[in-house]
């Protein structure tokens, strides 16, 4: 006579089966989140600061807290408001339309190889309605010179 430990002819089988059938793969789902914190990492850079603008470096730079709007100037010399890019005529009434304290000023932010005739026409429009314009620079590395 025989003796089964299974407890039974086929029903030992199937639950040998049914078990590695009841575990759940975690592998392709461990490699959709590694590959979601690729992109998130790659992205979140340009999310942060939407325009890429190199400014000039400066011996003096002024920190300041003050929130004013951002008016870019690109490489290409496309004018800016925030995120939108407007025609430099239509500036002053975007900046009045969007509710902005204009007695504060702007932040100009204009790419250091922007031709100086593109920042010299957007000073003029903004000084032109009375509005303070603040350029935005970075500080030189390396030690300061003293005065």
């Amino acid at each position: 006579m025989a003796l089964s430990v299974g407890g039974g002819y086929g029903r030992g089988r199937r639950q040998r089966g049914g078990a590695s059938m009841a575990e759940i793969n975690v592998t392709p789902f461990v490699d959709v989140l590694l590959v979601l914190l690729i992109i998130f990492m790659i992205t979140a850079h340009v999310m942060e600061y939407g325009v890429e603008v190199d400014v000039p470096k400066t011996k003096s730079v002024q920190s300041t807290t003050k929130e004013l709007p951002i008016v870019t100037i690109t490489k290409t010399g496309v004018v800016m408001l925030g995120k939108d890019p407007l025609n430099i005529h239509n500036l002053v009434s975007e900046i009045r339309a969007k509710k902005y304290d204009t007695n504060k000023g702007v932040f100009l932010m204009a790419d250091k190889e922007t031709p100086w005739d593109q920042v010299a026409q957007v000073m003029s429009e903004l000084g032109d309605a009375k509005i303070a314009v603040n350029a935005v620079t970075q500080p030189v590395e390396g030690p300061r010179n003293s005065r």
